[in-house]
């Protein structure tokens, strides 16, 4: 059985442990497994409506796992990906009610400054990292709560909207990010998001910096025999995948939302790593599992309807499906005799 075959099969093997924790949870609670498995499933899938809602979610999800995969492909881990999402959507919504532009050149500079957010966001971590040596992990993850937390600053104290909540004053309709149905608040967001995976894995596949990545993160100590900067590349890859997780916040601002707001887009990032563990770092098959965690998000909002659970059991299996192939992941970097020349096997 090939390499790939073998990491598929132990990633489904890994959800499906996870799924099954999940129904013992939900037995445990005095629930139906399969009621509540068939509610999610038509939350998520019963109608054109509901299609659209789970496109909708797995969007933000989608493009922050492509910004995960774009690090997990030079064995760097972005967990600040959330960060990223945050100070990409205010800082879109900002060039949104800030400035009046035409309309396409408005749409094309709040997305532009988005990713230059998310850049400049992770640009210290990945300085450290680059010239220090600095985990990347643990400068990201706490970048987090710093973003999330500036913003939420920014938005109370200087940008609120007067008389309203939490959030800015909403953006001007220059800056909308056109939706593609009337019915939904889908956008052209899932394009971009289906773009970049296929570009991305291109790009991976394709072209020699590419390949010299991937080397990178298969096996550093080769990679830099063979001639790679591998501080180099590795700061100049956080950067992109910083970009693009700002990008999925834009995308939120500018499609979805229209303003920022306190507690924009919660969780997005983590789903979004998340996927692209669970996909093997594989930019295509990021595709189907945002979809996965999409449609989970979609589907909880029956359950507290229809059913006698809670809509955080869907909290709980993602937990679980995190624990399975963290666990799957550890046991093949066991078993790889050249583990120890790797920083992380994807």
């Amino acid at each position: 059985m090939s390499d790939p075959v073998r990491a598929v099969l132990g990633q489904v093997l890994a959800v499906a442990i996870a799924i099954a924790l999940g129904a013992l949870v939900i037995l445990a609670v005095g629930e139906s497994p399969v009621r509540v498995f068939r509610v999610l499933f038509l939350g998520a899938f019963g109608d054109a409506t509901k299609i659209a809602g789970t496109l909708l979610q797995t969007t933000p999800i989608l493009v922050c796992g492509i910004a995960a995969c774009i690090s997990l492909r030079a064995g760097l881990f972005n967990i600040g990906v959330e960060g990223q999402l945050f100070m990409g959507g205010f800082a879109a919504a900002w060039i949104g009610f800030g400035f009046s532009l035409p309309p396409v050149f408005h749409v094309l500079l709040g997305l532009a400054v988005a990713a230059l957010a998310g850049l400049a966001w992770i640009a210290i971590p990945a300085f450290f990292r680059a010239r220090y040596g600095a985990n990347e992990v643990v400068s990201t993850i706490l970048s987090n709560y710093v973003a999330v937390l500036l913003t939420s600053y920014l938005t109370i104290f200087l940008f609120k909207r007067p008389g309203g909540w939490s959030e800015t004053p909403p953006i001007h309709e220059s800056a909308y990010l056109p939706a593609i149905f009337d019915f939904s608040r889908l956008n052209w967001g899932i394009v971009i998001g289906l773009a970049l995976a296929v570009g991305v894995w291109f790009y991976f596949r394709a072209t020699p910096r590419g390949y010299a990545i991937t080397t990178m993160g298969s096996n550093p100590k080769f990679a830099e025999y063979g001639g790679i900067d591998i501080r180099r590349q590795g700061f100049a890859v956080l950067l992109v995948s910083g970009a693009v997780g700002g990008l999925a916040g834009g995308i939120e601002a500018l499609g979805v939302h229209r303003r920022f707001m306190e507690g924009f887009a919660p969780g997005f990032g983590f789903d979004g790593v998340i996927a692209a563990l669970l996909a093997n770092g594989h930019p295509l098959g990021t595709i189907v599992t945002a979809l996965f965690f999409g449609a989970l998000r979609n589907g909880s909002l029956l359950l507290e309807v229809d059913t006698n659970a809670s809509r955080e059991i869907i909290t709980v299996i993602q937990a679980l499906i995190i624990l399975a192939v963290s666990a799957q992941i550890l046991m093949r970097r066991r078993a790889d005799s050249t583990a120890g020349e790797r920083r992380w096997k994807f």
